[in-house]
């Protein structure tokens, strides 16, 4: 009989991916005393893979502690700039100055992953206190490089251009060139481990990542990300999602946590990487999905 992560595993290649799984219960315990007690399903858990937008999960984590600790008014109004505009969604895209709050900035760069306000939030928490995150949490298999900018400014030193010229480069780089990138290389970019990923989210999930109020803020914005396509595609309606999702080429991620009527709460992280760097990859989209569906019904058995 093919065993769970047999299945798993035929899922992926189905799909033409290398695929990278961790699913655990979400349990008031240590992640090590929730995985003896409750089970686990680990496909290449502890393995090192390129956090794309996932890395956001830290960030967001990182405001909400600054909001508790009264070092940063959410209702503050701060504005995006011609500087901040680096391409994408929401403010990332916006002809014109945009004048928020941080509240509604950080809801942004969760819920549509808004790499303006990313940077903007990122410039304003620091380095120090994201890393503080990971530190906190023991997440020794996570590092955090920089901000979105820092993203593009990598791929354009590696194409040899200045960031004006990026998309013109990339439209122009073999695919050879591309997947020489620093950016999809997990020991040159920002990195984790699924493992990790589900220890951050538990830790989000039971109130251990920061003060409870901060922890609650955090849950309620990624319960309200838009993209249904990857994690969501594998559940019915009835079973809530919230998630982040990480998109680089040839790299389709995707990392949350998933609510059962019952009360029952599974924290999964997918990541997966290919050869194939087209934009849209809906058979990837669709194996995230089915994964994580897989994982979870298998823990609640």
């Amino acid at each position: 009989m093919p065993t769970i992560v047999d299945e798993i595993r035929a899922v992926f290649r189905s799909a033409g991916v290398e695929g990278f799984l961790h699913a655990r219960p979400v349990v008031a315990s240590s992640p090590e005393v929730a995985e003896a007690k409750h089970g686990e399903v680990d496909i290449n858990a502890g393995n090192p893979v390129i956090l794309a937008s996932v890395f956001k999960i830290p960030f967001v984590v990182a405001y909400a502690r600054e909001v508790a600790a009264g070092r940063l008014d959410p209702e503050e109004r701060t504005t995006v700039t011609a500087r901040d505009r680096i391409g994408g969604v929401g403010t990332a895209g916006c002809a014109d100055d945009v004048e928020m709050s941080w509240r509604d900035l950080a809801t942004f760069m969760m819920t549509m992953s808004d790499n303006a306000a990313t940077d903007i939030i990122y410039r304003r928490v620091g380095q120090e206190r994201i890393q503080a995150v990971l530190d906190d949490l023991g997440l020794t298999g996570t590092r955090i490089v920089g901000c979105c900018a820092d993203l593009f400014a990598s791929m354009a030193d590696d194409l040899g251009v200045g960031l004006d010229g990026l998309g013109g480069a990339l439209a122009d780089a073999t695919p050879e060139r591309i997947r020489k990138l620093a950016i999809l290389d997990p020991s040159r970019t920002s990195a984790t481990t699924p493992r990790d990923t589900t220890t951050l989210l538990a830790a989000i999930w039971t109130g251990a990542a920061a003060p409870e109020a901060a922890c609650a803020d955090v849950r309620s914005i990624m319960a309200q990300q838009i993209w249904p396509h990857r994690l969501s595609s594998g559940f019915p309606d009835e079973v809530d999602v919230a998630g982040k999702t990480g998109t680089l080429p040839g790299v389709r991620n995707e990392a949350g946590v998933v609510s059962y009527p019952d009360g029952q709460k599974y924290a999964v992280a997918v990541f997966t990487r290919t050869d194939v760097l087209d934009y849209r990859l809906p058979q990837v989209d669709a194996a995230i999905g089915t994964a994580a569906r897989l994982a979870v019904e298998h823990l609640r058995r």
